[in-house]
């Protein structure tokens, strides 16, 4: 993909401008080749000029970004979303590995989300799709595990924990089941909402809820309601103590 023709679709003129001023100094590799303000002129566009990419406001005068893809059948195109939404919304997103990007925009970060899209990490019907199972099933209180064919949510309160392998993460869950995931034990320290999961030492993250115990010998370890035993950091014991016993200032 030597160029990338994109539509900037956002009922703010400011934004829109912005965002094109950004993309021509930052990524010159992506033609804006039209603007629109809203779902019904931003449908004919795509179907008129066929973009590789949208750039996707969520809330506009005549409807949401989710309402234009639901118009359009087999899309081919990708979709990164510039949104003001709260950081609940925002995670959501990310938990799916659909790009976006929080007003105000910083150039760093269209950057970042550009490259995605030309490495295409994952197919674009395959983001379309998913994207609308996440409008349906309220993913805010879960997270996408994706594989290289499908993505499965799983809810927080089936993650007991979280187990570094390189640049590979594994999930535990409450059923037994492990699921491997090709990200960094990072990413998702990232991504998890801190007040459920905790990240002991550099090999795991728990869910505190799954905590049976917290043993004060050998340097401080958790016993997990499957038995199992995690080290907890010295540096991060007294962080993690005032967690489980809800002391923090």
């Amino acid at each position: 993909m030597n160029t990338i023709k994109a539509i900037i679709i956002d009922d703010e003129a400011d934004a829109r401008s912005t965002l094109s001023s950004f993309l021509r100094s930052t990524c010159p590799q992506v033609i804006v080749v039209g603007e629109a303000t809203g779902v019904q002129d931003a449908y004919k566009q795509i179907l008129n000029i066929e973009p590789d990419l949208i750039f996707l406001d969520i809330q506009m005068e005549d409807g949401t970004g989710f309402d234009l893809l639901e118009k359009i059948k087999n899309p081919d195109f990708f979709v990164i979303f510039t949104t003001a939404f709260d950081n609940h919304a925002v995670r959501a997103f990310k938990f799916a590995a659909i790009d976006y990007l929080l007003k105000p925009i910083d150039p760093d970060e269209l950057l970042e989300a550009v490259s995605k899209v030309r490495k295409k990490q994952i197919s674009n019907q395959k983001r379309i799709e998913y994207l609308m199972d996440v409008r349906q099933s309220g993913v805010h209180d879960r997270i996408a595990l994706s594989s290289q064919d499908s993505y499965t949510l799983v809810r927080f309160d089936q993650i007991v924990r979280l187990e570094s392998d390189s640049n590979y993460t594994h999930f535990h869950l409450t059923s037994k089941e492990k699921i491997t995931v090709p990200k960094s034990l990072k990413e998702f320290e990232d991504i998890l909402p801190s007040n459920v999961f905790f990240r002991t030492h550099q090999s795991h993250i728990i869910n505190v809820s799954f905590v049976k115990k917290f043993i004060k010998e050998d340097g401080g370890y958790v016993l997990m309601e499957d038995g199992t035993e995690v080290m907890v950091a010295r540096r991060r014991k007294d962080e993690f103590i005032k967690m489980l016993t809800g002391q923090y200032d």
